[in-house]
């Protein structure tokens, strides 16, 4: 059984707690990623250096302190990464409270797989994305048009991508741990299945730059996950027993099947 309902002071002291644990995670990891900042953002700008033209092209920075305050942010943005199993784990300790003692034990591939979906994402963004999306937008380069990307504008615009193709790479796992807990039926993504795809190519409008190849190398792996996550939540999700007159009785364990 779920452990007892907890007041809302309880929930939010619990709540804090797992915070706190979080940004000490991150903090720990801005510190290990600050030594080496130089070579997280010269890797961060591999697909945007490899667009620009050959000659008369390079990163600029505008302001005085713009470098300063971008390395600190790209320092964050790796302890952010490095404590992504921390942060996971967090937040399975705080939904834990509110499970069955047969749920709470998937915390570990739970954390791992979502450690890895995100990791993913960002990768598929980055490796191949990226250099499709800046070779799109260095196109507009002439000879009276030069390119100078600032670093700041460049750090703004790749994060938020590699963070949005992190989150929704997590949609797998998500599914997989609310159909585990019965928050969610694969019967029910597939019947807005239509409405799943037309948000997908919505967000991949939205987040990626406005040429239709690099739009749709975003709406495929999102309409591909959105698959996957159906199929992760009808072979793991809670199956509902029915008698011969079709009357609920109890549910079905994941991996089991009625006499």
């Amino acid at each position: 059984m779920p452990d007892q309902k907890l007041p809302f002071t309880a929930h939010l002291a619990e709540l804090r707690k797992r915070l706190i644990i979080c940004f000490l995670a991150i903090g720990v990891g801005f510190l290990a990623c600050y030594a080496f900042k130089e070579k997280i953002f010269e890797f961060m700008a591999i697909p945007l250096l490899g667009s620009l033209p050959e000659q008369n092209s390079w990163m600029i920075f505008t302001g005085v302190s713009e470098a300063f305050f971008t390395y600190l942010k790209v320092s964050f943005l790796g302890g952010l990464f490095l404590a992504l199993p921390v942060i996971f784990y967090q937040f399975w300790a705080f939904v834990a409270p509110g499970l069955y003692k047969k749920e709470k034990v998937v915390v570990v591939p739970f954390v791992i797989f979502s450690t890895l979906f995100f990791i993913a994402g960002s990768s598929f963004g980055y490796f191949v994305v990226f250099p499709f999306g800046f070779k799109f937008f260095m196109g507009f380069a002439s000879e009276g048009i030069r390119p100078f990307p600032s670093v700041r504008e460049y750090f703004s615009f790749a994060t938020k991508l590699l963070l949005a193709f992190g989150l929704v790479f997590e949609m797998p796992v998500i599914s997989y741990f609310l159909s585990r807990i019965g928050l969610l039926s694969y019967r029910t993504l597939a019947k807005n299945r239509r409405y799943a795809i037309v948000i997908a190519f919505i967000l991949s409008s939205a987040l990626t730059p406005p040429d239709v190849a690099t739009q749709l190398m975003m709406a495929g792996p999102l309409v591909i996950l959105f698959e996957v996550s159906v199929q992760v939540a009808r072979i793991f999700g809670r199956k509902p027993l029915t008698d011969e007159e079709g009357n609920l009785q109890h549910e079905e364990e994941p991996g089991k099947s009625a006499d």
